[in-house]
């Protein structure tokens, strides 16, 4: 991978670096490949438990970078699709099949497609300089990157259509109000924090985590009978591993469990 998107991993979590500080972390066609590969790569590698996304410097992600845009611009609008489906989209198609939790560092500035990568996250806790921006109608454009399909479950559709149809920007504090970010740290801390919370869940009954994701998301689209009957089987799965056995144990001898992630 390139200098640009910073891959690393540690105590079970691997964290995805943004690294273009000098253009805001705008992404361009290689940075979206490996970006997209990076996360295949923690949803195959059994010692990834969690995944944390930042950028490096004062902003998170500024979207696109606007000369790799310019390079389909002028062409048919069916190019324009396809430009989407081959560069941008695969990240969020990568985001969707990771069953890990994916946790958000917003260290800045987020906009456009920038905010949009960051509400496919899991989780997403915002420094205090954080801002949001869902920046598409200032251009013209509309949401190219989930940003109509993600904003709406967040905040409801009244207030995702107010900002996406006014490009307003939104500080920390707001974004936290709305329930598009989960906590508000210290710019110094946010970092820190998250992968202590990211190790946090690494170090516990990993196979019942990735269930919990599983569950949670089917379940948004279904009726409590139907979440219920969804339960089953993922229960029936945890029950079974050595971290719920290790619970029980651990309960019954009055001390903390030691999870071995199976």
């Amino acid at each position: 991978m390139g200098d640009e998107l910073r891959f690393e991993k540690a105590d079970g979590v691997a964290t995805i670096t943004l690294n273009r500080p000098e253009a805001l972390n705008a992404f361009h066609n290689t940075m979206l490949a490996d970006w997209a590969a990076a996360l295949h790569e923690c949803q195959l590698d059994d010692d990834v438990a969690a995944v944390v996304l930042t950028g490096a410097g004062r902003a998170f992600c500024a979207g696109g970078d606007v000369s790799t845009l310019g390079a389909v611009e002028g062409n048919a609008a069916l190019h324009i699709g396809d430009y989407l489906r081959t560069h941008v989209h695969p990240v969020g198609r990568a985001v969707a099949a990771l069953q890990k939790p994916y946790l958000c560092a917003v260290n800045g500035a987020a906009t456009g497609a920038g905010m949009d990568m960051a509400l496919m996250a899991d989780i997403r806790w915002a420094s205090r300089r954080a801002q949001f921006c869902e920046s598409y109608v200032k251009m013209g454009l509309v949401p190219g990157d989930g940003g109509a399909f993600l904003l709406p479950r967040l905040v409801g559709m009244s207030k995702a259509l107010e900002l996406l149809w006014t490009g307003e920007f939104i500080d920390a504090d707001t974004a936290l109000q709305l329930g598009i970010v989960s906590r508000v740290c210290d710019d110094d801390a946010l970092v820190p924090e998250l992968l202590e919370f990211a190790a946090r869940l690494a170090r516990g009954p990993r196979v019942a985590i990735r269930l919990i994701k599983q569950v949670a998301r089917q379940s948004v689209g279904t009726d409590l009978p139907g979440a219920l009957d969804l339960v089953t089987g993922p229960m029936g799965v945890a029950f079974n591993t050595a971290d719920h056995l290790e619970a029980v144990a651990a309960f019954k001898e009055k001390r903390a469990p030691r999870f071995s992630g199976r």
